[in-house]
């Protein structure tokens, strides 16, 4: 639904302001990530009149070429990778594209880009960089001035992974803060810049029917799934040392937990909601190292097939270790110890290789008493269940029961379905034109803290420590299945089953 019909069912708000002036720096400007996210997020941002006249891009590699080289690589990647790109169009980003090369380690590169950004007040450094370069690079801005706030704001933005582990996570950041005070940093989780992941707050807090029956009084469980149907491509060597546990749930699927769980922040400033998030993860009941073994499942895809193709086996991807026992999927049972959620199990899973793409978050509520269709052709009651579906086909559904026209009382599940492409009309989105619209703007709300970071990894060490000392307990499933029988069975045993995506 478009135009008149669409504006009618609207309600007026306050268009968003325009990001303040700036210039982004790209530490890693030629790689995957800018390419195929960053730049065309400014695209769509300029597209939505967000940004200002005065904004500016330097792209920062070691790959020698010319500004003028830089704009045509940009122009080209835009037109392989930018969503709904209009000829034309680059022209107003090219514009404001310049280009420094240099060397990471050497100061000849800060000092030609001091000079560069001479006579801008704001900068967002954006670290578009392997982790191990994250401390280099914000050395030498600090050594060489360039994090000074004297003349206006200076913001660094970190990609993902915040360390390996725990200690590493806590070097990382004592790192950081040797050169930036925390309101500097920007940790950036794509998954939290998704539209429907925001809207889970919205929902919740800006609906009076729904936060009444949000607690363990009504409420049986609740499933977190991130499915995805690639393997690692390319990633090899990365994901070999990485795992999914590392790579997904103590980030995304434990940031998506905490905005399920959080208690209604005092306000949406930044803080308030960051506390809240903070005091979920720290509300996650301790993981035993005896217990690993009954609450969490590893696995890892066998050959197999994705629709009517063939697809190897995890073992088989380049750059991919022989024997390798790392794991591609993780199926796990948390509680949130606290007086709104006690004794309300969540279940987070998420993998590779599996049947569809799906992310979602299911909320499955009580059973109604079955003593008033006793003596009725009713033999189940199913139970309700709400749906927030993350990605694709982003939206929110709910389940119900109604009675089946007909002289007998039959009860038959029907569904509510709202999508967002129906209701708002689709937007060209890479994930990230959010995440950079609010570092411009100073919003720190969906960014990661030092101390939630930290948070996140002490939960999951125990895992990570118990998996190292036993590396031969991974399941085997074939490439597009929905992961192995274990995963099936640590919630069967609770007389549970998974949520099938896009049911």
């Amino acid at each position: 639904m478009t135009g008149p019909d669409l504006a009618s069912r609207l309600t007026p708000v306050q268009p968003p302001q325009v990001a303040d002036p700036s210039t982004m720096v790209i530490f890693g400007a030629t790689g995957d990530l800018a390419k195929r996210k960053l730049l065309p997020a400014l695209y769509n941002l300029n597209g939505e009149k967000l940004l200002p006249d005065q904004f500016a891009v330097v792209g920062v590699g070691r790959q020698a070429m010319s500004a003028d080289e830089y704009r045509d690589k940009v122009s080209g990647d835009l037109g392989e990778f930018g969503t709904q790109v209009v000829p034309g169009a680059c022209e107003w980003l090219e514009r404001r594209l310049s280009y420094v090369q240099g060397q990471i380690d050497e100061d000849a590169l800060y000092e030609q880009l001091a000079t560069t950004l001479a006579a801008t007040a704001n900068v967002m450094f954006y670290l578009a960089t392997p982790p191990s370069l994250f401390g280099p690079i914000v050395r030498k801005l600090g050594a060489h001035g360039l994090l000074d706030e004297s003349r206006g704001w200076r913001r660094v933005v970190v990609e993902k992974p915040f360390g390996h582990d725990l200690a590493s996570a806590r070097a990382l950041n004592r790192l950081l803060a040797e050169e930036l005070d925390e309101r500097q940093i920007f940790r950036i989780d794509h998954y939290l810049g998704k539209e429907t992941v925001q809207n889970v707050m919205a929902f919740r807090f800006g609906n009076g029917i729904f936060e009444p029956i949000w607690n363990r009084r009504y409420v049986d469980h609740v499933q977190i799934t991130v499915a995805e149907t690639v393997g690692v491509e390319l990633r090899g060597s990365y994901y070999d040392k990485t795992g999914a546990l590392r790579d997904m749930i103590q980030n995304h699927l434990f940031q998506l937990l905490a905005l399920t769980a959080l208690e209604p922040p005092i306000s949406f400033e930044a803080e308030a909601v960051r506390d809240e998030r903070l005091k979920v993860l720290n509300a996650i009941q301790a993981i035993q190292p005896g217990d690993v073994d009954r609450i969490a499942v590893r696995g890892q895809y066998a050959a197999g097939r994705l629709g009517d193709r063939p697809v190897p086996a995890y073992r088989d991807e380049p750059e991919v270790a022989t024997g390798s026992e790392t794991e591609t999927f993780v199926a796990l049972e948390v509680h949130v110890d606290n007086w709104r959620w006690a004794g309300v199990p969540f279940y987070l899973r998420t993998g590779k290789r599996l049947a569809s793409r799906a992310s979602e978050i299911v909320v499955r509520f009580k059973s109604a008493p079955f003593s008033l269709f006793r003596e009725t052709p009713v033999e189940v009651l199913d139970p309700n269940e709400l749906v927030i579906r993350v990605q694709p086909n982003e939206g929110i559904a709910m389940r119900f029961q109604a009675k089946v026209p007909g002289p007998d009382v039959q009860l038959g599940t029907v569904r509510m379905d709202f999508s967002y492409a129906d209701y708002f009309g689709l937007k060209p989105n890479t994930g990230y034109e959010t995440l950079l619209y609010d570092v411009m703007t100073g919003d720190a709300t969906l960014f990661h803290r030092a101390d939630i970071v930290e948070t996140g990894w002490r939960v999951v060490m125990p895992i990570l420590e118990h998996w190292a000392a036993t590396p031969d307990g991974v399941h085997d499933y074939p490439a597009g299945s929905w992961g192995p029988a274990a995963a099936d069975a640590l919630i069967r045993r609770d007389g549970r089953r998974w949520h099938a995506p896009g049911s």
